[in-house]
């Protein structure tokens, strides 16, 4: 298993940098969907004993990140046309209120280092890792949203973003190409969003940002399958009757 991951030694840090590393790994989409985690394979990747690798993916798994099957491993969840409907719906609720909180906060450096980001997003898309591009994209979005102050907001724009991993997965191979023909552009509505910010039309950069997940969502829509789910409650008549 080749993914980058660096060695973790010492006793206090050792569970958490595993888990961290592991985190950001299904988060930018290193995985593919319903692809099976072993311990074995991540304890050798990570230079580690099993125990630590299997606390970060019962953590994981708590956070509806994995599915651990009735044999005990553990695997990405995989995508369906539900599931991204529904997870992008919750994006454009929580992120576009961190964004319309986030923009009017921003510095002119913070703007300046948005424009960095997005600049080095299309010199990445056309020669470099898409999971580079793809933490370049995370990065633009979580500035923005840190702004916001809101710890509780960031929290579930994480929690959301770990489980539509699988999906960047998805995208980043159906995209790779038109990239690096030149015929997509790599940094989405980032341009437009860096924009609006310099313009000082903060509501206009909370709607760039929305559309950027609906645009994300159109192109992903047609590539999952249309898969039958399990209805939500209909909580609007909870307490009624």
């Amino acid at each position: 298993m080749s993914l980058g991951f660096e060695p973790v030694s010492g006793r206090t840090t050792v569970q958490d940098g595993v888990y961290q590393q592991l985190r950001h790994a299904l988060m930018i989409g290193s995985f593919d969907p319903g692809q099976t985690l072993t311990i074995a394979s991540l304890a050798e990747a990570f230079g580690t004993s099993n125990m630590p690798v299997r606390e970060a993916l019962r953590r994981l798994a708590a956070e509806n990140a994995l599915e651990i099957s009735q044999n005990g491993s553990a695997c990405v969840p995989p995508v369906t046309r539900a599931r991204l409907d529904d997870l992008c719906q919750a994006r454009v609720a929580v992120e576009g209120l961190a964004a319309e909180l986030g923009a009017p906060r921003l510095t002119r450096a913070d703007i300046a280092s948005l424009e960095q980001i997005t600049s080095e997003q299309r010199a990445i898309g056309r020669n470099d890792s898409i999971y580079d591009l793809i933490s370049k994209n995370q990065q633009f979005h979580f500035t923005i949203y840190r702004a916001s102050g809101s710890d509780v907001l960031f929290q579930l724009i994480e929690t959301l973003w770990l489980r539509f991993g699988p999906y960047m997965r998805l995208l980043s191979n159906h995209v790779e190409p038109s990239m690096r023909a030149g015929t997509m552009e790599p940094s989405g509505r980032h341009l437009a969003i860096t924009t609006a910010l310099r313009d000082g039309d903060f509501l206009r950069a909370r709607d760039e940002v929305i559309t950027d997940i609906r645009t994300t969502q159109e192109t992903l829509r047609p590539l999952c399958p249309q898969v039958e789910e399990i209805r939500a409650v209909a909580f609007s008549s909870f307490g009624k009757g």
